[in-house]
């Protein structure tokens, strides 16, 4: 079964930084490309960023690009999200995916919570 724990949302001030981990299990990590998706209230999910199967590769969404960064550790099957110089409508529940996008499934695990509010 694949499952994903996503952890490192909080609450921050704009302009702040955060680091967002998710630890996946159920299925080989390193064949797969990944995607970061985030759904606030009321908004439909969308892809933030996605990453190739060997790490190389990378795309932002352009309300993110230069601010966030993806990454991952094959060795540990983690995924990552940097994310830099936040502003309000960063706020959203933030999940990992698979795949390139990763919009096509709604999400299944709990996300990680990120507010941004002065």
């Amino acid at each position: 079964e694949v499952q994903f724990v996503e952890s490192g949302g909080g609450l921050v001030q704009p302009g702040g930084s955060l680091r967002l981990s998710c630890t996946a299990s159920g299925f080989t990590f390193s064949d797969n490309d990944m995607s970061w998706v985030r759904q606030a209230p009321g908004k439909r999910l969308e892809s933030v960023a996605s990453i190739g199967s060997g790490g190389t590769n990378t795309g932002y969404s352009y309300l993110v690009k230069g601010r966030f960064t993806i990454s991952r550790d094959n060795a540990k099957n983690t995924l990552y999200l940097q994310l830099n110089s936040l502003k309000t409508e960063d706020t959203a529940m933030y999940y990992c995916a698979i795949g390139w996008g990763g919009t096509s499934t709604p999400p299944r695990s709990q996300g990680t919570q990120v507010t941004v509010s002065s």
